[in-house]
């Protein structure tokens, strides 16, 4: 097999789902930065699956019309648009079919032979999650599975599960072991594109590579955390799929738990996949339970309800097309959870999701405990704590609040702010989270995918919470669209405290608030 962080010199991506909307809004568009960026393979080829009935004549201009589409304005470049489709070819199988695979098997063959390629594959599951125990066994039936090639060689052999992993405890613990009876972890790269982020990863840079915050990163200093992960949209098209799955499985068991445990891990010893994801599970490991009564106090649930926003009338969630009149999913989630270890007791984090908020952003707000001694207020006679902001989408960057004498006689203090924007870098870089990842399992880095340890302890914490919903007399609370939620969630935050409903922009909001 090829080394770990080493960019195999040939290689065949298969995505199942080829024809869906990931591949054409995300997968392709993000091949294409890659190539451009001569971050391929130097023999590569893509091979489309899915029940649409392309050939590759007719599946490549349905990917350029794509890349024209999603690709940002002056990124797309016809003539290497067309370089990059020439090894984009459509394979028409059912997935869910098993007499299909014989034919997938023989489709990658001939591709070896064009690219001179030693049966290196990775497999994408751009599915629905019904397939994702389906696929691999059908993989295993004609030996696709294997890290082996027809000559008896070493190959790569990985595969790319989208999210969500497991739809409760139980499923994701039957996936599991569905996928260990053919498959080694190191094969698998359960996708999270939320620690693709540029900014998420810099969470950890800015932890672990500056020395005046690791003193304070404690419960001493640190007085609670708030994480929020909003947009400013409905389900749009997904009412189907997002009736079965809600916000809950959507966002928190997986991004916002993920955010949670960057923000409160321990340093590893060295910055490697086994060792970063070993800090990831302790802090999954360290969630509170609690007891359905505590659910009932520290978590709210919401659903968006029609409101005039905007000037625009916005349906509410029952009315979206596919979702029933009765439908009980939430598309809030509130909680506070409390991570029982040494640096952290005590200290409350505060996760807040929701669709049909007034903007689209995702940020990290860590409030530090006052002055033990209140000599300077601000006009209102109130202390003025401390705040780091973590900005990940959209305006990234970090913020640090604190205190500056007002000038003039007296001694009133105010808020002042501290910035930094990534953009002062130079710009993010041109590709996305996407573009990270599957450049990550090209050289078969892991660390920023999931692994089944990390997927079974965060399902461990959430399945209660989940099982407790499906009781009837569980509160869904209704929130206007446009609104920040239900107020019911400001129940949850301790204190004369409450939550920070943030701007866009991350710098100037205390002068103006852009939304």
């Amino acid at each position: 097999m090829q080394t770990a962080h080493t960019k195999p010199e040939s290689l065949v991506l298969a995505i199942f789902g080829g024809s869906g909307d990931l591949t054409k809004r995300k997968l392709i568009p993000s091949l294409y930065q890659l190539f451009k960026q001569g971050k391929l393979p130097q023999r590569f080829a893509v091979l489309g699956l899915g029940r649409t009935a392309y050939d590759d004549a007719s599946y490549r201009p349905h990917l350029d019309s794509a890349l024209q589409q999603y690709l940002a304005a002056g990124e797309y470049d016809a003539s290497l648009a067309e370089q990059f489709l020439s090894s984009v070819h459509y394979l028409a199988i059912d997935p869910a079919n098993a007499e299909d695979y014989p034919a997938l098997k023989a489709r990658l063959e001939e591709l070896d032979a064009e690219i001179d390629n030693p049966g290196n594959y990775i497999y994408y599951l751009s599915t629905p999650p019904s397939l994702y125990g389906v696929v691999p066994q059908h993989l295993m039936s004609v030996g696709l599975n294997e890290e082996l090639n027809a000559a008896g060689q070493p190959a790569i052999r990985r595969i790319v599960i989208e999210k969500p992993f497991g739809y409760n405890l139980a499923s994701a613990l039957e996936l599991n072991e569905i996928y260990r009876r053919g498959f080694e972890e190191h094969q698998l790269y359960r996708i999270d594109h939320f620690l693709g982020k540029e900014t998420v990863q810099d969470i950890m840079a800015l932890r672990f590579a500056n020395g005046i915050f690791e003193p304070l990163w404690n419960r001493n200093y640190i007085e609670r955390v708030e994480i929020t992960a909003v947009e400013n949209m409905g389900i749009e098209s997904r009412g189907g799929f997002y009736d079965q799955t809600g916000a809950l499985r959507d966002m928190v068991q997986n991004h916002l738990a993920q955010l949670v445990a960057l923000t409160a891990m321990e340093p590893p010893v060295q910055f490697n996949a086994d060792l970063f994801r070993n800090e990831v599970v302790k802090v999954y490991q360290s969630f509170r339970p609690m007891t359905d009564a505590e659910v009932r106090r520290r978590v709210i649930r919401g659903q968006y309800t029609e409101s005039e926003w905007r000037g625009e009338h916005h349906r509410g969630y029952r009315e979206e097309d596919k979702v029933p009149a009765d439908s009980r999913t939430e598309t809030f989630v509130g909680m506070k959870l409390y991570i029982d270890n040494w640096r952290w007791q005590g200290v409350p984090f505060y996760i807040r999701t929701g669709k049909m908020m007034p903007t689209k952003v995702t940020e990290i707000v860590v409030h530090f405990k006052p002055t033990p001694h209140k000599m300077f207020t601000d006009s209102d006679g109130l202390a003025v704590p401390n705040q780091l902001i973590i900005r990940i989408q959209p305006d990234e960057g970090i913020a640090l609040k604190f205190a500056a004498k007002v000038p003039g006689s007296g001694f009133e203090v105010k808020r002042v702010s501290m910035d930094f924007t990534y953009d002062q870098l130079g710009g993010l870089a041109s590709g996305d989270a996407y573009s990270r990842l599957l450049e990550d399992c090209m050289l078969g880095d892991s660390t920023l995918f999931t692994r089944s340890d990390a997927v079974e302890m965060s399902w461990r914490f959430f399945d209660p919470i989940l099982r407790l919903w499906q009781d009837e007399d569980f509160p869904l609370y209704g929130y206007p669209a446009g609104t920040w939620g239900p107020k019911q969630s400001d129940d949850i935050i301790e204190r004369d405290h409450s939550w920070t409903n943030p701007c866009r922009n991350l710098t100037n909001s205390e002068l103006y608030c852009e939304l």
